[in-house]
């Protein structure tokens, strides 16, 4: 239940006034839809995890090394890292656990023989654009289907979103670092 006059009537964090009942209702509307999507989302995610054998920073190095190879470019186990903000030991294990699960090969990189490159193997590919690309392409479709007005709405709702989890993130970490010091 997200309806803020049932979680909150005395309005001590959700301050309603000058709403009337029914933008109020549009609001929890629109909440509870974020809700039914981040879950479908999350359930979609997890089955391809599941279906694949992988967690998700395998799934997100899967997804950077088929969208560096769609460009014609090489992959590093160093692009790797960087892309996924993790040390070169994690992802030496990662590309280990990749490579034993028959999703990526290594082979000596073209141009610096210092270095390997890294490759998603062809039925990988085929099962991440049967699951994840049909996904992605029905959410493309859902927002090609907004006018351009509406889509400018979207983007502002949703970085506005995300810019206050980020502050409330920002005050949890301040509030953390205060807490230790005493």
């Amino acid at each position: 239940m997200m309806d803020p006059r049932v979680m909150d009537p005395d309005q001590e964090l959700v301050r309603r006034a000058g709403l009337a009942d029914g933008d109020v209702d549009q609001v929890v509307g629109v909440l509870e839809a974020l809700r039914r999507w981040r879950e479908t989302e999350r359930r979609m995610s997890e089955a391809s995890r599941r279906y694949m054998k992988l967690g998700e920073t395998d799934m997100r190095a899967l997804r950077f090394i088929i969208a560096m190879q769609n460009h014609g470019r090489v992959v590093t186990p160093g692009g790797i890292a960087e892309h996924l903000g993790i040390t070169t030991a994690s992802t030496t294990k990662l590309i280990d656990r990749l490579a034993a699960g028959g999703h990526v090969r290594r082979f000596p990189h073209p141009s610096d023989r210092r270095s390997l490159a890294i490759e998603v193997t062809d039925e990988t590919r085929r099962v991440a654009r049967e699951s994840v690309g049909r996904s992605h392409a029905r959410r493309f479709a859902a927002a090609a289907r907004l006018t351009p007005r509406e889509r400018e709405t979207v983007i502002r709702f949703l970085d506005d979103l995300a810019s206050s989890d980020e502050d409330r993130h920002d005050e949890q970490s301040h509030h953390d670092q205060r807490s230790g010091e005493r």
